[in-house]
């Protein structure tokens, strides 16, 4: 028993370690992702709604 301490702490170093690399690998390749399509997604369909209300963007149209 008198090592047991030592590799008990390693372990869990090791299991701590396992798990944060377990969710940096889900963040970075499974939700991010998805949050970055559906930020770009939102920000598309508020122009696409801006523009349906006010009109494009540019110059006022010549009025003969």
């Amino acid at each position: 028993m008198t090592g047991s301490g030592k590799s008990d702490a390693h372990g869990a170093d090791r299991n701590r370690w396992r798990n944060e690399l377990l969710a940096f690998l889900v963040l970075a390749f499974g939700v991010w992702p998805f949050v970055a399509v559906a930020v770009v997604g939102a920000y598309g369909f508020a122009v696409w709604m801006l523009q349906l209300l006010f009109g494009p963007p540019g110059p006022p149209s010549a009025l003969h």
